[in-house]
């Protein structure tokens, strides 16, 4: 079989227009079997509508070759051996196996193109060869002792997805709805795998924030509905988590941890070195990863005993400035829930509190004061911080170690919440009002802090200005009638209101 007389890129080549029945006339009789080159030289057209209208060529033409077995299966010969030693219906099949590798590398490329809708049409048509192969394999294979799945085409496909170079985002969004299949999500899953300790070793783990991304983003599109894939999405997560990552895509794993990842873990405490190196990048980072190293304490036993000095030393000025300040006590309130902790950890949260609470703006303050009182009445025993009968006749400075990182060592215990009492005098009426319930036995009922978790300092300032007025001011026991009218004794008047 030999080639069209004319190749692509040649100017005085014809219209690269494909013409409709070109398909058909190749799937009709093995003659026109040259015309694939015309369905080849389209597909990289460098017009949008002509390239995707040879991708659907091309899926149609392959797919029902592969159907009709049509294409050379087992080790595929070079095309020069095919020329002697086969005959003329093996030399066809030769030939179009060869062709239909030539589409399968034009629409790789096209995984990269500047359009994306060319990008997802080679994408789709793509997934559609990989099903067509998966039912009409092209490997001589055991049946009874081998399952046949396209490995290789889904593995190119997984490495031209994980770009280290371009967002690969949307396109793998148009992917995810392929991963429905479970025999495609467990080869991919396999593919992240090693694609990612490829590409890694040879960067030597440096932090590549693109390709990083299209990883995550490929990976968290992956649900595993069953429990046979679990031990692979291990695998894969680890794999990728063991890696230094941007610090942005910390947050972005810590938010879907506990609900999409820790639930499909075998074994989810080998996150902790994770949630460890998460804890170390600070800031709000810190806090998502004592959520998850929370949630491996009380749901897989997981015994970490730094947790709450890690908690307590996430208390500083900056946590009532930043944007997860609600975030923060939601989920601080979560951790000293517990009635189990010593009195000591308790007084030592209690007492950090107070102390930075001298600082803080009235908006957390409204919070942090019911938060103090919350710990006093879960804890009992922590009372005698507001209950020092020496306290204000003792001159000597206060015991509380501010800078000691361990609360075991800070001597909250010794100290007392005179900073609350400071606070009774804040230019605040709502603060200082708060502050005042510690004069007063506390009662049993907690304090709900949803409902000020988010108060800004704006909402805080429209309810000030909405505070009722009183309508009218009683000056006489008789109202002046006459004083505007121009009658009367007006000098009288005018004293009456007086």
């Amino acid at each position: 079989v030999k080639r069209a007389p004319w190749s692509a890129g040649c100017p005085r080549c014809p219209s690269t227009t494909l013409k409709p029945p070109t398909v058909e006339r190749i799937l009709e009789s093995k003659k026109h079997a040259n015309d694939v080159f015309d369905v080849l030289e389209v597909l990289q057209s460098e017009k949008e509508k002509d390239v995707i209208s040879a991708v659907e060529a091309c899926s149609t033409l392959f797919c029902s070759l592969l159907e009709r077995k049509d294409l050379f299966m087992g080790k595929l010969p070079e095309e020069e051996e095919a020329l002697s030693g086969y005959s003329a219906e093996e030399k066809f099949r030769i030939f179009m196996r060869h062709r239909y590798k030539n589409s399968v590398e034009i629409l790789l490329d096209h995984l990269s193109h500047e359009l994306h809708t060319i990008k997802e049409s080679a994408l789709c048509c793509l997934i559609k060869f990989a099903t067509a192969e998966g039912q009409h394999p092209l490997e001589n294979l055991d049946w009874s002792e081998h399952y046949s799945f396209p490995r290789e085409l889904i593995q190119a496909v997984v490495d031209n997805l994980l770009s280290k170079t371009a967002d690969n985002s949307l396109l793998i969004s148009r992917f995810q709805e392929f991963l429905e299949m479970d025999d495609l999500r467990y080869y991919v899953m396999s593919s992240i795998r090693e694609n990612v300790g490829r590409v890694m070793e040879q960067n030597k783990g440096a932090v590549m924030p693109i390709y990083q991304n299209n990883v995550f983003t490929l990976m968290s599109s992956i649900s595993v509905p069953n429990e046979e894939s679990e031990l692979i999405l291990n695998v894969m997560w680890l794999g990728f988590l063991k890696y230094k990552l941007p610090s942005s895509m910390y947050k972005r794993i810590l938010v879907i941890l506990h609900d999409s990842i820790l639930p499909h873990m075998s074994k989810p405490t080998l996150m902790i070195d994770f949630l460890t190196a998460a804890y170390d990048v600070g800031g709000a980072i810190s806090l998502l990863a004592l959520n998850g190293l929370f949630v491996l304490i009380h749901q897989h036993n997981l015994d970490y005993p730094d947790f709450y000095k890690k908690l307590y030393n996430l208390l500083e000025p900056s946590v009532f400035h930043v944007k997860y300040r609600a975030r923060f006590f939601h989920l601080a309130n979560i951790f000293l829930s517990s009635s189990h902790l010593p009195v000591y950890l308790v007084a030592a949260f209690a007492k950090r509190l107070a102390r930075l609470a001298l600082t803080a703006p009235p908006t957390a303050l409204l919070i942090v004061l019911p938060f103090i009182y919350n710990l006093i009445r879960r804890h009992p025993s922590s009372r005698v911080l507001i209950h020092k009968p020496d306290a204000e006749n003792d001159a000597v400075e206060d015991p509380y170690l501010m800078e000691e990182k361990d609360p075991a060592q800070c001597r909250a215990l010794d100290s007392s919440l005179w900073e609350i009492k400071t606070l009774q005098r804040h230019y605040h009426p709502d603060v200082a009002k708060a502050a005042m319930l510690i004069n007063t036995p506390l009662s049993d009922q907690e304090d709900d802090i949803s409902e000020v978790l988010e108060t800004t300092a704006h909402e805080l300032m429209e309810k000030d200005l909405k505070q009722s007025q009183i309508k009218s001011v009683p000056l006489e026991f008789e109202t002046a009638t006459h004083l505007l009218k121009g009658g009367g004794d007006v000098l009288g008047q005018h004293f009456c209101l007086v």
